[in-house]
């Protein structure tokens, strides 16, 4: 007998007294390089396939692109029957119909969406329009807007308490959270937090505490969502992206993606929060998600292409799920296929770019650290690199060590960090039984080329 999606709370674990996933569960991963919805079966941890909703990289660089570019930000209904998949370029928000893997419908919103969202009741999708300063609310039957809430310039994320009354709004460029009252719709509070950048926001499944991510400084802001006050700041570690919870057998715990390590890091609920595992993952965890029953958390991989299934019990990885191109944002949605396969209108995973990630360590009495991803389309890869802890508002560029001209050229924040991709050459042609030799990537500071690393491939 199938489980009643009305057990099961659209955004949260249940207990871990349910059954294991099911097949009519699913896990999505928004693909942004290939502009794609990876559609995966948690019950048999299987790719079924792909919805597409645009043209891979670097295809879209043209002026006649067609779809949907930058598949990026992932949300989906109370009644687990719709997902909505937000691309950041096209500044739109696909509604899917996940019985069917079939586009319902697209609205085009604001520059620079990130996240969308149902409300609590099911009618409408409030969506982050990061590059504006307000939250367009999209009708869920006619996929049109209609209104819009102001905000702070720059709102990331929106996450609804389960009661349905009150939102909370994470900010991409402004230190504060905004909590709007969901039904009036007007502004109950400004909360001051640690960073301007906040790309994600869960509440707890006891809607006592909001989390939020802080990608910059690397750090989760705790928030008692009913005196609105800071509760706590946990220093996680470089590029925290999302995170998630999984009531467990220890109780509930806090998953948090670690991109500049690797790592998810489990944390306890408790007054002080105390990291309780450490668990590596694949290249540059980014979105993850709990399962219905709390048993298993799920990891998109940014520079891996894959999803990483973590078991809640053992707190280790148990298994490995090729995916789109750079997932993002990753949600688990149970009892989304009712009836049916679901393998409806997807298309196979195929010609898939070569990935090569390399971590990039300190040389020397250097600081910092990061990582660099390439991604092979033939004659020329696309390659992107994420850093931290250099020095502020300085040049550097990557490059062969010996090679006269640099990958690519960047110049850090005042944090020290920064995120560039470049199209590049970075491969040699050899000859049938020639050996190759691959030089060392290195990171020097300024744009001329220099023998003196600051961080070093590994």
């Amino acid at each position: 007998m199938k489980r009643s999606a009305a057990l099961l709370i659209a955004f949260m674990a249940s207990t871990p007294a349910f059954a294991l996933s099911e097949p009519e569960d699913r896990v999505y991963a928004a693909d942004q390089n290939s502009n794609t919805v990876s559609v995966i079966d948690p019950s048999t941890n299987t790719l079924l396939g792909l919805i597409k909703l645009g043209d891979p990289r670097p295809n879209v660089l043209s002026p006649l692109y067609k779809g949907e570019v930058n598949v990026h930000g992932l949300g989906f209904s109370p009644d687990h029957r719709t997902i909505v998949a937000v691309s950041t370029v096209t500044n739109s928000v696909t509604f899917i119909d996940t019985a069917t893997n079939k586009i319902k419908g697209v609205a085009y919103i604001g520059r620079n969406p990130h996240e969308a969202f149902f409300t609590p009741d099911g009618k409408h999708v409030w969506a982050t329009v990061r590059g504006e300063d307000y939250l367009s609310v999209i009708d869920a039957k006619t996929f049109k807007e209609t209104d819009r809430i102001k905000t702070e310039s720059g709102p990331g994320m929106t996450i609804f308490t389960p009661d349905g009354k009150r939102a909370f709004v994470a900010n991409s460029f402004n230190p504060v959270v905004q909590v709007f009252d969901v039904a009036s719709k007007k502004l109950l509070a400004s909360i001051p937090v640690v960073s301007p950048f906040s790309p994600f926001i869960q509440v707890t499944p006891d809607g006592k505490e909001a989390w939020l991510t802080h990608k910059d400084v690397g750090k989760v802001t705790r928030i008692d969502t009913k005196t609105l006050k800071v509760k706590g700041v946990i220093d996680s570690g470089p590029i925290t992206n999302h995170l998630a919870f999984a009531k467990t057998s220890a109780g509930t715990l806090a998953y948090v993606t670690i991109g500049g390590e690797n790592v998810v890091k489990v944390y306890t609920l408790d007054d002080e929060a105390k990291l309780i595992a450490t668990i590596p993952v694949g290249a540059l965890p980014h979105g993850v998600w709990g399962s219905g029953d709390g048993s298993r958390v799920f990891v998109g991989l940014e520079n891996g292409d894959a999803v990483d299934v973590i078991d809640t019990q053992k707190n280790e990885k148990i298994a490995h799920i090729p995916s789109g191109q750079a997932p993002q944002a990753l949600i688990y949605v149970p009892d989304a296929v009712p009836t049916g396969d679901g393998r409806q209108n997807l298309e196979p995973r195929k010609d898939m770019p070569e990935n090569i990630t390399l971590m990039l360590k300190p040389a020397a009495d250097a600081q910092g650290g990061g990582m660099v991803v390439s991604r092979n389309l033939g004659l020329i890869d696309i390659v992107e690199l994420s850093v931290s802890k250099l020095k502020p508002d300085t040049a550097y560029s990557l490059l062969f060590e010996g090679q006269p001209e640099p990958i690519m050229a960047f110049k850090t924040d005042a944090k020290g960090a920064a995120m560039a991709s470049a199209t590049s050459p970075t491969r040699s042609i050899v000859n049938p039984g020639e050996a190759s030799k691959t030089p060392r990537v290195i990171l020097v500071e300024g744009t001329e080329p220099s023998e003196t690393p600051v961080l070093q491939g590994n």
